[in-house]
């Protein structure tokens, strides 16, 4: 085995022993081979093929040979054995500088740009303050792995790179070898990158489920993560309007009966109900009460809470309506069995009231509030609402 084989092997071993592997792979299809001659004093530019969806980090690897001289492992075949980009810059770097017998005098500059316009300018005046990269001190071999959250060459919006090079042969022709290989994230090979998935949670906030909620956030998400899995990006984004209103529709569904995010987004009505209620804004809170129970989700407190709302917009039928539901749904809970009495009281049927006012009397509504003080604080609120009754005295005198 020759000395450079062993050095290869050793690199290689120790880069998957010491690091973990990222979830991607090196895409030897589009990976870039081209063998060009330069002419002396020239500068030219190679372009690469087309990066993939995806693509995170590249290692390139540049080579000036003479006639005479071969490569002896293509990058591709180098880097077949090493896991990913991160044994190539922990350990296995030396691995991608390994050449055949490359032993010639000739040098040259180069530079990277991510735009045709910028590649020409440099073949026009030789300047690379346009460039992303550049190597001003000429040389005769080189390799480098990029990466995007390091380097502006690679980008959401970059999908070419030009490498430009300048000959410092000032005689004879030159014969460059430029060789790159892209890493391709296993995830953003879908085509989900930031930009676009906020685009997805953007549209999701202005959904009338999602207005629905105090924080839409985890609905939102889970929206995003249906339409990751199912579609790619330029899928999604092929679907007609109404087909993508649809897909909205059937994932909005789905994870609006999603146990946890259920259970936060009727909190969240809850809270907001309880607060209007607080606000006395009775006929705004009776929607959000509405939500929960025709979604099958309400308690007897919700039932307590929309049937106390109707009776404040003197909606008396509807009140009774709820607040039987209520008691079905649990007899034990006394605000719903104290806003029953209010009903009574208010539509002119004192004798029921009256029952229940008195039944109830010792007892408290929660664990810290009486069903006396509770009942003259609904008096309170009643009378400021324009339910005043003359049977209130009535029924606080019975309490005394």
């Amino acid at each position: 085995m020759t000395f450079k084989k062993i050095i290869l092997s050793l690199l290689i071993t120790f880069s998957f022993s010491a690091f973990a592997q990222k979830d991607g792979y090196w895409d030897k299809e589009r990976a870039t081979t081209k063998e060009i001659i330069v002419s002396a004093r020239d500068r030219i530019t190679i372009k690469t093929e087309d990066l993939p969806v995806g693509t995170t980090e590249i290692v390139y690897r540049i080579t000036l040979l003479d006639e005479n001289q071969q490569m002896a492992n293509s990058l591709v075949s180098v880097l077949k054995s090493i896991p990913d980009p991160t044994g190539v810059s922990q350990g296995s770097a030396g691995a991608v500088f390994i050449m055949s017998k490359i032993s010639g005098d000739d040098t040259c500059t180069y530079a990277l740009f991510t735009s045709a316009e910028n590649a020409k300018k440099y073949i026009d005046d030789g300047k690379t303050d346009k460039a992303c990269y550049a190597q001003e001190e000429p040389l005769s071999k080189d390799a480098k792995r990029l990466s995007l959250d390091k380097s502006t060459c690679l980008g959401q919006n970059v999908s070419t790179i030009w490498f430009g090079f300048h000959s410092k042969n000032w005689l004879l022709n030159q014969k460059v070898v430029l060789e790159v290989v892209p890493w391709v994230d296993t995830k953003l090979n879908r085509g989900w990158n930031q930009d676009n998935k906020n685009e997805i949670i953007s549209l999701c906030k202005t959904s009338t489920m999602a207005q629905k909620m105090a924080n839409s956030d985890d609905f939102c998400v889970c929206i995003l993560d249906k339409i990751m899995k199912q579609y790619r990006y330029s899928e999604f984004q092929k679907l007609l309007p109404i087909e993508k209103n649809k897909v909205y529709k059937d994932f909005g569904n789905a994870c609006y009966k999603d146990a946890d995010i259920s259970k936060n987004v009727f909190n969240d009505l809850r809270k907001q109900a309880s607060l209007l209620i607080k606000q006395q804004k009775y006929n705004e809170a009776i929607p959000k009460l509405n939500t929960i129970i025709g979604e099958g989700k309400a308690t007897a407190l919700d039932y307590s809470s929309i049937g106390y709302c109707y009776i404040l917009t003197k909606q008396y039928e509807k009140a009774q309506k709820f607040l039987q539901e209520g008691e079905k749904l649990d007899n034990t809970e006394l605000l719903v069995k104290l806003n029953l009495a209010h009903l009574y009281l208010v539509s002119n049927n004192y004798s029921d009231a009256k029952a229940i006012y008195k039944k109830y009397q010792d007892q408290n509504v929660t664990d810290s509030l009486s069903w006396k003080d509770k009942t003259k604080s609904d008096f309170v609120i009643f009378e400021k609402a324009g339910l005043s009754s003359k049977d209130f005295e009535k029924i606080l005198k019975l309490y005394n």
